[in-house]
């Protein structure tokens, strides 16, 4: 990959943070509780996080520094003899992990102010560097991969991409990127979970059913059931999609199902907190997620999907 002059280089201890292709602004912002997580990342090290999120009882905090986030990726078959490209790295609530478990960690980061974040949380390791800019903008200049993570991105993909058909376009491009016996993880919420159903805002908006009922007053996110999901898939190309079923969900999952084990009835409990807005409390989802589980249903209502994608066998 190609590299411009030095002051295009940002050193945060052994995290490199390379400004090629940065804008010159951040195109997009939390506000001003990024100050706070900037802050918690240069005056606390990992093992004082637990301690960070207790206290400060703030969905940001829970949402970016919790190791509960780590779940969705810890049991992944990464070695040292791996390298990963993780696509909208945000905060690094995951790109500690995944360099813990890989011999190296590319991120890909639009926003200059996350990147630092995750420079200082993860500065003691050697093995990461952050790409920061418009993954559209970076991707030709990418190489290939062992694994390459979609997580908590997919669903913006029309902002990376655009175009007609972002979402199949974002897939095949990263199957590009893949080395041989390669893999894609995808995580996104599912259009039609449960929780939205049962009082939830829509995660992206903020909206009570605005993705159940497809979407009518947003524009530059998607999110999909599992049909429409694999049909995406399919779309782009001939690849192997294994579905998990991160619960609740994939941002901070307890446990996570796959078809060869899907949960029995009364093991998910009941009504679940909607950490960082009002609910409506309109059924028992426990009631109603064990009729879903008799009923051979729990695949479609799942709060959210995890995806582990690979190229068929004989495919280039």
């Amino acid at each position: 990959m190609e590299r411009k002059e030095a002051g295009t280089i940002e050193k945060i201890g052994g995290v490199t943070l390379d400004y090629t292709w940065y804008p010159g602004e951040d195109l997009y912002s939390d506000g001003d509780v990024e100050e706070e997580l900037l802050q918690i990342a240069r005056d606390y090290t990992e093992g004082g996080y637990d301690q960070v999120v207790a206290q400060r009882k703030s969905w940001p905090v829970l949402y970016h520094f919790s190791r509960v986030r780590q779940n969705i990726i810890s049991w992944l078959p990464v070695t040292k003899e791996h390298e990963v490209l993780e696509i909208g790295s945000g905060c690094g609530a995951l790109t500690g992990m995944l360099a813990q478990m890989a011999g190296h960690v590319t991120c890909v980061e639009l926003s200059r102010r996350r990147s630092q974040i995750n420079g200082y949380r993860n500065r003691l390791r050697e093995n990461i560097e952050i790409l920061v800019g418009n993954y559209q903008d970076i991707e030709k200049e990418l190489g290939r991969f062992n694994l390459i993570t979609l997580i908590g991105v997919f669903e913006y993909a029309k902002g990376y991409i655009g175009g007609e058909d972002p979402y199949v376009e974002m897939l095949r491009q990263a199957v590009g990127h893949l080395k041989p016996g390669g893999q894609i993880v995808l995580a996104i919420e599912n259009r039609i979970g449960l929780k939205y159903w049962a009082g939830f805002t829509e995660d992206h908006v903020g909206e009570y059913y605005e993705g159940l009922e497809g979407y009518p007053d947003t524009d530059g996110v998607r999110t999909f059931s599992k049909p429409a999901l694999c049909e995406v898939i399919r779309q782009a190309g001939d690849l192997k999609a294994d579905f998990y079923y991160p619960f609740p969900d994939y941002k901070l999952p307890r446990v996570i199902y796959s078809d060869a084990y899907l949960p029995k009835p009364g093991e998910l409990g009941e009504d679940f907190p909607n950490y960082d807005r009002e609910r409506i409390l309109a059924f028992s989802e426990g009631r109603v997620l064990d009729s879903l589980i008799q009923d051979g249903l729990f695949d479609q209502f799942a709060n959210s999907f995890l995806v582990i994608l690979e190229k068929e066998e004989g495919q280039g």
